[in-house]
């Protein structure tokens, strides 16, 4: 589930991985959507997990932005 913040509005995920070698799978897939959807989020990752932040342009979550996240938690459950 992404978390939804304030100030600024933005949404989050923590996604948890047990190989380091699929995190950079992850991140080329992560890589390429953003390209495609041109939203660029904050990404911090580490040994096993990666974070991802998307600031939001207004208070609602967008339908780009929506599809974006729902992307990513399906290139996660391909892991």
């Amino acid at each position: 589930m992404w978390n939804h913040r304030d100030s600024p509005s933005r949404i989050e995920k923590r996604f948890e991985f047990e190989e380091y070698q699929k995190i950079s799978i992850f991140l080329k897939k992560i890589d390429e959507l953003c390209k495609e959807k041109n939203i660029y989020p904050n990404i911090s990752f580490g040994k096993n997990f990666v974070s991802v932040s998307i600031f939001l342009d207004s208070t609602e979550i967008l339908s780009n932005e929506k599809e974006f996240s729902t992307r990513l938690d399906n290139y996660f459950l391909e892991k």
